[in-house]
């Protein structure tokens, strides 16, 4: 069949969000014959993301994917996202780098005749980040360093802080996709950008204080309490702003534990040393990576109290979303813990989702799957955890529930 009458087409538009799903569809095939689909990203880092799948074209000579079964490759059987959620790094150890929201990340995909290998058709689907009429703000405001993201539109919209993982710098997709949505969002940093410390000797919760007095006096953030976003170390930083700062009512702590780690944490008069890892409990795998899955030890006996991090003091909701195969550290023993502290002081404004299989890096939906990086904190490459389509199913429904839960504790109705 000439090649001109193939045509590879992405549904609704070449153009979508990252967090939102397209149609691919194959047409002009030769039927029943084998055909190869195939995806690929460069990142911000240069580094390359690609996943396959062999499709066999129908009577008809077409392949779509949310109704045709993948036979082989990344994946297997009908998956209508799965050339986005496989996509593997080239290079080991890698999770997918964007640094730049005003740029979309660019997916090409590629139809191969599955028994010559030649390209028959090819289409690029550019996965955005920002709405029509959003601002991206950067931030220095006092000591504070950031990013703020305000939705297009009136106001005033709830505000949240975004904050990420250990690794420092900034991470901007998932604050804003989250203002995307209709929330005013500051993805804050806290060491390793700008002027922050690269090394800190310690952590200070004025500064994150500060962060929560600027983004709830924005004359575009409605009150009269704002939310928190958070994932791994992040997570104790913040359980310590919804249990000493005012003015948070919705706190969300993915994968975290409920113990201040890696660094000491002062308040005014008050330290939280870390939680001290226990290093027999330090495992590696079979391919040579560390695990730690298990280093942290109990923060509620004896001397780790010091590091626990009063949650029973809170006055706002919390959603903990803890992933049963996460190996950066026992995600599930943490967040059933800290529901249980809560419970025990008779709160009763806390939810608890877990998610089987799914490793450590839930992130937003179709974000490649981290299966291993490196850890600063450790200062080796460590182990996450997680299968690919568990980890990806963990990220949709996820997102799902951030954002619902939000708008349920912040007030939003609008979106």
């Amino acid at each position: 069949m000439a090649q001109s009458q193939i045509h590879l087409k992405i549904l609704p538009s070449v153009r979508s969000f990252f967090d939102k799903m397209v149609r691919v569809k194959v047409e002009g095939l030769t039927p029943h014959k084998p055909v190869e689909l195939r995806s690929k990203l460069v990142d911000d880092k240069g580094v390359i993301f690609k996943a396959s799948a062999l499709y066999k074209a129908d009577e008809s000579g077409q392949v779509d994917v949310f109704r045709t079964p993948s036979l082989g490759g990344s994946y297997t059987g009908v998956e209508p996202m799965g050339l986005f959620w496989a996509l593997a790094p080239d290079a080991p150890h890698t999770k997918l780098m964007k640094k730049d929201v005003l740029s979309p990340t660019r997916v090409t995909l590629e139809a191969l005749n599955g028994e010559t290998g030649k390209v028959l058709a090819s289409e690029s689907n550019e996965r955005g980040y920002m709405i029509e009429g959003m601002k991206r703000i950067p931030l220095q405001e006092g000591r504070i360093r950031g990013v703020l993201f305000i939705p297009p539109g009136n106001g005033p919209f709830p505000g949240i802080i975004d904050m990420y993982t250990f690794g420092g710098g900034l991470t901007e997709p998932r604050a804003s996709l989250l203002a995307s949505k209709g929330f005013v969002v500051l993805a804050l940093a806290y060491l390793r950008y700008q002027d922050l410390p690269k090394n800190p000797k310690n952590l200070d919760l004025e500064y994150f204080e500060e962060a929560v007095t600027y983004l709830r006096k924005r004359p575009e953030v409605k009150g009269p309490g704002i939310g928190v976003i958070s994932i791994s170390h992040s997570g104790a930083l913040a359980l310590s702003m919804s249990s000493f700062l005012s003015g948070i009512s919705a706190t969300v702590c993915i994968n975290t534990c409920n113990a201040n780690t890696v660094l000491p944490l002062h308040y005014k008069d008050i330290v939280f040393p870390p939680l001290p890892p226990v290093m027999e409990n330090v495992k590696f795998t079979d391919s040579g990576l560390v695990d730690i899955r298990d280093a942290l030890p109990d923060p509620t006996k004896g001397k780790n109290r010091a590091s626990l991090i009063p949650i029973e003091r809170a006055t706002c909701h919390f959603l903990f979303a803890a992933s049963e195969d996460d190996h950066n550290w026992n995600s599930m023993f943490f967040a059933s813990q800290a529901a249980e502290i809560l419970k025990k002081h008779g709160k009763k404004s806390y939810e608890v989702v877990t998610y089987p299989k799914a490793g450590h890096f839930l992130d937003v939906p179709y974000m490649p799957y981290c299966s291993s990086g490196f850890h600063p904190a450790v200062g080796h490459v460590v182990v996450f955890g997680g299968e690919p389509k568990a980890h990806s199913e963990a990220q949709l429904d996820l997102w799902e529930r951030v954002q619902e839960f939000f708008k349920t504790h912040l007030g939003n109705k609008s979106t």
